[in-house]
């Protein structure tokens, strides 16, 4: 259920930012208003960008989200301080500790969660030999590295 929602919000996002584009062009008087005049083939042109938007819309979840791990010794408890802390600079609150040890995080800016469909989560999850996170790809290189420099000593 979650990939057809983040698949909707993102046909979404991409249709309004279209429009906007669209209407801003019209707006200025560089391309027609009428539509059959602004598009080569009219009303065929926009139903096909719009098709094509579903498509990425459709893929997108695929490619954009993923996992990372994070090599960590010992209990998992003795990390999450330093997790918290590594989360905190990159702009991370926590939203959700689970009775699995779970932890979500999310953005702390609110308009940079809007920016982002409100999919800005991250997931930490203590497995053995560490820990697994979740997230936009994106995002989640450079909380899992933050990570990674605040739990782990490299000499």
């Amino acid at each position: 259920m979650t990939y057809i929602r983040r698949a909707v919000k993102y046909l979404i996002q991409l249709t309004f930012i279209f429009i906007v584009l669209i209407g801003i062009l019209m707006a200025a008087g560089m391309i027609p208003v009428d539509v059959a005049l602004a598009f080569k083939k009219g009303w065929q042109s926009v139903w096909f960008i719009l098709a094509l938007f579903a498509f990425m819309a459709a893929i997108y979840p695929f490619f954009g989200y993923g996992k990372r791990n994070i090599r960590a010794q010992g209990d998992p408890a003795d990390y999450w301080e330093a997790i918290g802390q590594a989360m905190e600079g990159r702009g991370y609150v926590e939203a959700a500790c689970l009775e699995d040890g779970t932890h979500k995080y999310h953005l702390k800016s609110g308009i940079a969660r809007v920016a982002r469909l409100w999919e800005d989560t991250i997931t930490i999850t203590p497995q053995l030999g560490g820990f697994q996170a979740e997230g936009l790809q994106r995002d989640l290189a450079r909380v899992v590295m933050s990570i990674d420099h605040k739990i782990n000593r490299y000499e």
